[in-house]
């Protein structure tokens, strides 16, 4: 069965995501991870250093102004990238329904890191549920210093203008963990979607 935008929404409403295993290969997988890494919007907490630097950006910090070149750049700069060509014209097709989005941080007229996402949609309207609305991180680039740190502050202060209320990353880690991620079981995780989607 071929892959589409609709069948890609659908299992982000389950709770799976999809992740190929090469840059080059042709397999897709699904993933449920159990714990989950999931940041409660009204409890990210950034180092002070950090949003100083956010105050005061020496970048240019953007919202969808170039998802193609953001979700090519984050799959470019690591050697053991989970998106192939396949998910990378999906992901690029939802951002085009307007579903899927990027920050970007530009130096110079030139991309310094960015990250992208996808906003986990409403199955009634088709669109994510303003208040109720869980946004699954994806993945993030940084060729500069502190690049992708501020985007990630500046895609919450996204998240929360725009109604939502939880930040998905999927699997936790020390970086992630300094910004208040924390770690809930698939179960409650389902129960956030429930609520995100109906």
């Amino acid at each position: 069965m071929k892959l589409t935008p609709d069948i890609l929404l659908a299992a982000y409403a389950q709770g799976i995501f999809p992740m190929a295993p090469a840059r080059g290969s042709d397999e897709i997988k699904w993933y449920a991870p159990d714990p989950r890494a999931v940041l409660k919007l009204d409890e990210f907490h950034a180092p002070s250093r950090l949003m100083r630097s956010y105050r005061r950006p020496t970048y240019n910090l953007t919202v969808d102004k170039d998802f193609p070149a953001a979700i090519r750049a984050c799959a470019d700069v690591r050697d053991d990238t989970w998106l192939n060509d396949e998910l990378m014209g999906l992901y690029i097709e939802l951002h085009r329904l307007g579903h899927a989005h990027s920050v970007e941080a530009w130096q110079d007229d030139q991309l310094a890191g960015g990250l992208y996402g996808v906003a986990v949609p409403n199955i009634a309207h088709g669109v994510a549920v303003p208040g109720r609305s869980i946004f699954c991180g994806e993945s993030m680039f940084s060729y500069a210093r502190d690049a992708s740190k501020l985007c990630l502050v500046h895609l919450v202060e996204w998240l929360r203008g725009h109604g939502f209320t939880h930040l998905d990353a999927q699997f936790q880690t020390g970086h992630l963990a300094q910004f208040n991620f924390k770690e809930i079981s698939q179960v409650r995780y389902e129960e956030l979607l429930r609520l995100s989607v109906t």
